[in-house]
């Protein structure tokens, strides 16, 4: 159980933030950077949740999009585990094999309901689907941190794979949102020349 009565502590006034370790690092560490790039996933995830309840509140898919929230808040706290230990434990979070499991069923189930893709498509359509753009291009860059923090250090496997599987369910759930709201936007390939 997390408790935080105060939000300021000037720990980090000094440009090092803690990892769960207890150790310090730079604020512009690279693992640090991974960090807050799956922070800015998550809040750009919150703003997609948003839109997609406005426009219908499709229940089914904002309680799997909540879902991973909770999983991205995992992830940060695996991140801020240093070490080669990736087991999880009591009083350790790690990205483990069930959280991409469910991301790969629900991939397949969005995809399963969608035609095949015949071009690339541009990010937009639908308000919520435009935001769920947004959110998916930040898991991307935030996949593109770990993997640059993974080659200074160990980083968890399973969580390279979960950002990876992340995007990949992201855009298939735009294509879904968009299937009933005008369809996909094509990129016409030299369409302005």
């Amino acid at each position: 159980m997390v408790k935080l009565n105060k939000i300021y502590t000037r720990t980090g006034d000094g440009g090092t933030t803690g990892l769960v370790d207890g150790s310090r690092r730079s604020k512009a560490d690279a693992r640090m950077n991974a960090i807050g790039e799956v922070d800015e996933a998550n809040s750009a995830l919150g703003i997609a949740i948003a839109a997609l309840e406005r426009a219908d509140g499709e229940a089914r898919l904002v309680a799997g999009l909540r879902r991973i929230q909770n999983d991205l808040f995992d992830l940060g706290a695996d991140i801020a585990t240093p070490g080669e230990d990736f087991t999880p434990g009591e009083m350790t979070l790690r990205i483990v094999q069930t959280q991409i499991d469910w991301l790969e069923a629900a991939i397949d189930s969005a995809n399963d309901q969608l035609d095949p893709l015949t071009s690339f498509i541009l990010p937009g359509g639908s308000e919520p689907a435009a935001a769920m753009h947004l959110a998916r291009s930040i898991s991307r860059r935030a996949e593109r941190a770990l993997v640059s923090a993974a080659l200074q250090e160990a980083i968890n496997p399973l969580a390279l794979t979960y950002l990876n599987r992340l995007s990949d369910y992201l855009f298939v759930l735009c294509r879904l949102i968009n299937k009933d709201r005008g369809g996909d936007i094509l990129w016409v390939p030299g369409a302005s020349r």
